[in-house]
Formats: structure tokens, C-alpha cells, sequence
């Protein structure tokens, strides 16, 4: 199993976006395999593509994403877990970023497809990029 990352989403489909070639890349490497996501990965992706490309081009996103991909969704015990993380790293992960890591961290999930830096201080996680 992968974890999937916002900045893929939106790389993949934002043909202006500076990791768009990549993703391409990555795309094809990566279809076969049980990929999850969160839901606040979810809302950040398809807010922002819908934002940039409009309201049916998320609701593409949304679908792409629930068709192809787990989601996991955030109860209490996976938010204080996060927010534990949170302030391990001093709030220079994301709240959001640390929800992603809790999640591997509890599914025990070694890879992530993220064109995001910040998780390459977190021990365990093998970034593809």
C-alpha cells in the first residue's frame, strides 16, 4: 500500500504546476497498487484544483480519488495522535501532513507519493518523487 499525497493530485492534473511532467511519471509506476489518502488530503486537492480549474474539474478529482483510493477519514483518537505529531515536529509539518504520517504510521505504510520536502524529516517514510 502507497500513501498519496496532495501535491500529486494536483501536480498531476495542474499542467502549469512544476512536478506536472513527474507525476506523469509516477502515474504508471504506481496504478496497480492499493493506494490511500486521507480526507483532509481529499478536501486540500480538490479545493485547490477546483479553485484553479473550477467546480467540475474537482468534482472529477473527488471521483478519481474515491474510485481509485482508500480514504481514511479523521475520528478523535487519529486527530490527537496527529496533533502529538503536530508538535513533535514544532508545527513545521502541517497539521494535515501530520494526520498522513499517523495514518502510515498506524498501517504501518513505508511509502508516500509526495512532491512535498517536509516529510523527508520524518523518520520511515520512503518519499517517491
Amino acid at each position: 500500500m502507497i500513501f498519496i499525497d496532495s501535491s500529486f493530485f494536483i501536480a498531476a492534473i495542474n499542467k502549469k504546476d512544476q512536478w506536472h511532467e513527474k507525476a506523469g511519471e509516477i502515474l504508471p509506476i504506481i496504478r496497480n497498487e492499493e493506494k490511500i489518502t486521507s480526507e483532509l488530503i481529499l478536501s486540500e486537492s480538490v479545493t485547490l484544483v477546483g479553485s484553479l480549474f473550477g467546480g467540475k474539474t474537482g468534482l472529477k478529482l473527488f471521483n478519481y480519488i474515491l474510485d481509485n483510493h482508500e480514504v481514511r477519514y479523521v475520528d478523535k483518537e487519529l486527530s490527537f495522535n496527529s496533533m502529538n505529531t503536530f508538535l513533535k515536529y514544532d508545527g513545521t509539518l502541517s497539521f494535515a501532513d501530520s494526520v498522513s504520517i499517523e495514518i502510515m504510521r498506524d498501517l504501518q505504510i513505508e511509502r508516500m507519493v509526495s512532491f512535498d520536502s517536509d516529510f523527508d524529516k520524518v523518520d520511515n517514510i520512503i518519499r517517491i518523487h
